[in-house]
C-alpha cells in the first residue's frame, strides 16, 4: 500500500481579509448611533470586499 501525503497550503489573502474585517467593523461600529445601526455595521464588515469592488468598478464606469 502507498502512503498519502495532504499538503495544506495557505493563502496570504486569508490574513488581509482577517485584517479589513476587523478594521472595518472597527470603523462601521464605531461610527454607528444606536444599537441596531452597529448590528448593521458589523454585517457590514463581512462583506467589505463587495464594496470595495463594487466602488472601484464604479470609478472605472464599468
Amino acid at each position: 500500500m502507498s502512503e498519502r501525503t495532504i499538503v495544506t497550503q495557505h493563502a496570504a489573502t486569508s490574513g488581509f481579509y482577517g485584517l479589513g474585517f476587523i478594521a472595518a467593523a472597527v470603523y462601521f461600529i464605531g461610527h454607528a448611533a444606536s444599537f441596531g445601526a452597529g448590528v448593521v455595521g458589523f454585517l457590514k464588515a463581512i462583506v467589505w470586499p463587495a464594496f470595495v469592488v463594487y466602488k472601484l468598478m464604479e470609478h472605472l464606469g464599468m
